[in-house]
C-alpha cells in the first residue's frame, strides 16, 4: 500500500513538473533547469520519461548510493551493443545522483552519513525520500551534436537545489557504520575536466562516453514503480533501446555481493567496473600493459606474474601486479588498500578504502593457482 501511494504521489507530481529541457549548448546554472530530477515536496522526483536503472556491480565512490537515470527525446532510441556502451542518440540525458542514507537513530546534521549497504530506504524506483537521505551531487552526461558533455551539480545545504560546480567541490563528511564506528573523510566532487580521466574510453581522442550503460551491467532486474522487470527488457519496452536480444542471450556481469556467484565472477565484475574503463587497450592506463576489463584472459595481461611498468611508489616494493595465492605480495590489492595520492587506485573518485571490495580481491588472488618466478 505504501509503495502504491508513493507511486501515485510521484505520478501526480509528474503532471505538474515542467517537461524535460534539453540544452544543446552552454551550462545551465541549476540542475532544475533540466527538469530531469527535482527536489519537490520532500522527494527527489523523476520526471515523466526519466527511467531509473542500476548496475549489477557498481563503481565504488566512498560508500555513496547512486540514483541513475536515462532520458531520451521521443522517437529515438539507443542502439544495442553486446560489448560496448550503447550508441545513444543526440538529446540523451544521463544523470547520476550521489547520496547517502542518514544514520539510523540520529538527528540530521551537516556531516553525518551512513556507511551501509542497506538500500531499503532509498526508494529509487519512485524517487528518493529526502527525509531519509543526504544528497551530495548530481552529474549529468549530455549527448550533444559534438559528443558527450559532462556537467556536475552540487546540492545545497537545504537539499532543495543543486548548483553548477564546474570547478568541483570538497565536503568534509563522516561515515557512520551500522556498528556505530565513525570515519571522517573529504568527499571530492571532480571538476569538469577530470571527467575524461574515467570517461574517455579512447585516450587518443579523449572524447568521453558513459561507462555504466552496457549490456553486461544492465542485464538485471530493477524494482520500478510498476513492478520488477529486467532493465534491458524495460528499456526496449519504453522505446529507449533497439536491437537487444532476450536477457538470457545477453552478457551479464555478476553482482559482487552475490554469494551464490563464483568468487572469480564477482572479482572480475568488480575489477571491470572499477578499473576496466582505464585499464584497457585504449584507456588512460593503456601504457601499463595491465588490462582489467571483463574480456581479458586470466594471464599476464590481467596482471598475473606481471611486473609493473610505471607504478612508481604504487608498487609498495612488490614485484608483480598479482602473485597467485599471495594477495599481500601483490600490487593491485596494495593500491586498492591505500588512500594516499600517488599510490591509491583508482586515482580519482574516492577518498576512503573500500574494505569489502579489497577483501573480495584479496580472496580471489588467494584462490588463484600458480607461482611467479623471479629472474635474477
Amino acid at each position: 500500500m505504501l509503495l502504491l501511494l508513493a507511486a501515485l504521489c510521484v505520478s501526480a507530481c509528474h503532471r505538474s513538473m515542467d517537461a524535460v529541457a534539453f540544452h544543446d549548448d552552454g551550462y545551465p546554472p541549476k540542475l532544475s533547469d533540466w527538469h530531469v530530477v527535482e527536489a519537490r515536496d520532500g522527494v527527489l522526483q523523476l520526471n515523466e520519461g526519466v527511467v531509473p536503472y542500476e548496475l549489477n556491480t557498481p563503481l565504488f565512490t566512498d560508500y555513496a548510493h547512486k540514483l541513475r537515470t536515462i532520458w531520451m527525446p521521443k522517437g529515438v532510441a539507443a542502439t544495442y551493443s553486446a560489448t560496448d556502451t550503447f550508441d545513444f542518440p543526440v538529446g540523451t540525458i544521463i544523470s547520476k545522483t550521489f547520496f547517502y542514507p542518514l544514520p539510523k537513530g540520529e538527528a540530521r546534521n551537516a556531516t553525518d552519513i551512513a556507511r551501509t549497504y542497506d538500500t531499503s530506504r532509498d526508494f529509487a524506483g519512485q524517487g528518493l525520500n529526502l527525509a531519509h537521505v543526504h544528497l551530495v551531487e548530481t552529474r549529468l552526461l549530455v549527448r550533444r551534436k559534438e559528443g558527450w558533455v559532462a556537467i556536475p551539480y552540487v546540492w545545497n545545504a537545504d537539499q532543495t537545489e543543486a548548483v553548477l560546480a564546474r570547478t568541483g567541490d570538497v565536503q568534509a563528511l563522516t561515515l557512520v557504520g551500522d556498528d556505530g564506528t565513525r570515519e571522517n573523510f573529504n568527499y571530492v566532487v571532480p571538476d569538469q575536466s577530470q571527467c575524461a580521466s574515467c570517461h574517455a574510453r579512447d585516450w587518443t581522442t579523449r572524447a568521453i562516453q558513459p561507462i555504466g550503460p552496457k549490456a553486461r551491467h544492465l542485464n538485471r532486474d530493477y524494482r520500478y514503480a510498476d513492478g520488477d522487470e529486467n532493465e534491458l527488457e524495460h528499456l526496449v519496452r519504453v522505446g529507449y533501446l533497439s536491437g537487444a536480444p532476450a536477457p538470457a542471450d545477453a552478457p551479464r556481469n555478476a553482482n559482487w555481493l552475490d554469494q551464490h556467484a563464483s568468487l572469480d565472477a564477482r572479482a572480475r565484475a568488480y575489477l571491470d567496473i572499477n578499473c576496466g574503463h582505464c585499464h584497457n587497450p585504449k584507456g588512460a592506463a593503456n601504457t601499463t600493459g595491465l588490462t582489467l576489463d571483463i574480456a581479458t584472459a586470466e594471464d599476464r595481461h590481467i596482471g598475473i606474474c606481471k611486473p609493473p611498468t610505471a607504478a612508481g611508489q604504487g608498487t609498495g616494493d612488490h614485484l608483480f601486479d598479482i602473485v597467485p595465492g599471495h594477495p599481500d605480495d601483490s600490487i593491485i590489492p596494495y593500491r586498492l588498500g591505500s588512500a594516499v595520492p600517488g599510490t591509491m587506485m583508482p586515482e580519482l573518485g574516492r577518498s576512503t578504502v573500500h574494505q569489502e571490495g579489497l577483501a573480495l580481491i584479496k580472496a580471489w588472488i588467494a584462490s588463484l593457482p600458480g607461482q611467479c618466478v623471479v629472474l635474477h
